[in-house]
């Protein structure tokens, strides 16, 4: 990993980028996000970027939960790793095990103690979440499973928990590829394999009833998750 500074940013960068390259990506740090309008959207707020060389990028901001976002929606303090860094980290981890997840390109943070911070990915074209796929054409759906379970099961097997997996951060593109988003807090833990198991399941299975979707894809999930992991 790179690292390069441009005015008060920080950035970490998997390919060397020109200073006029860190100015675009500064000046579109400070316009606002488009909010992910979908089933299962969540807080997550994103703007797309096409930079000659690199192509098309998405450039994910970060914004607070709970009651704290109405005093601070933004800024983190700075202690340790920043969130951005963390999650660029993560993704490259998962890469490295077979994951399809995007491709970061650079996460950048402001200098300052309590900052504000970015992801750069690169963007999966012609998706749609299986959340919605599953409304729209619940067969085409069913038939991404297969792929769904298999990441699921690598994920559990290198002990990495993903703590919001649920079908509106899955993405299908138009080729019937999966690839799981939004690492953001994931982690390496120590978790028994089983108990790891039972946490994703159990996330999935209140998205699906919460939001009203097909109980296929968690029936499919729990059959197949639920079998191959007993006690540790």
């Amino acid at each position: 990993m790179l690292k390069k500074n441009y005015n008060s940013y920080n950035f970490g960068l998997s390919t060397d980028l020109s200073d006029k390259q860190l100015e675009q990506f500064v000046e579109l740090f400070n316009t606002p996000g488009t909010a992910v309008d979908s089933v299962l959207g969540g807080r997550t707020s994103v703007k797309l970027l096409q930079m000659p060389g690199l192509g098309s990028m998405v450039v994910k901001y970060y914004f607070r939960g709970g009651l704290i976002q109405y005093l601070i929606k933004r800024r983190y303090l700075k202690w340790g790793k920043t969130r951005c860094q963390i999650e660029y980290e993560i993704l490259n981890k998962v890469r490295s095990l077979g994951i399809a997840a995007p491709k970061p390109i650079a996460f950048a943070f402001e200098s300052k103690l309590f900052y504000r911070c970015w992801l750069i990915t690169e963007e999966i074209k012609r998706h749609q979440t299986l959340a919605q796929l599953s409304l729209d054409k619940a067969e085409q759906a069913r038939a991404t499973m297969g792929q769904i379970v298999a990441q699921v099961a690598t994920l559990i097997n290198n002990h990495i928990f993903h703590v919001d997996l649920h079908p509106g951060n899955v993405l299908v593109d138009s080729n019937n590829r999966v690839f799981l988003i939004d690492f953001d807090r994931a982690r390496i833990t120590r978790m028994q394999k089983n108990k790891l198991c039972k946490k994703y399941l159990n996330r999935w299975q209140r998205a699906v009833t919460k939001h009203q979707l097909p109980e296929m894809l968690n029936e499919i999930l729990q059959a197949n998750l639920g079998r191959n992991y007993g006690k540790d």
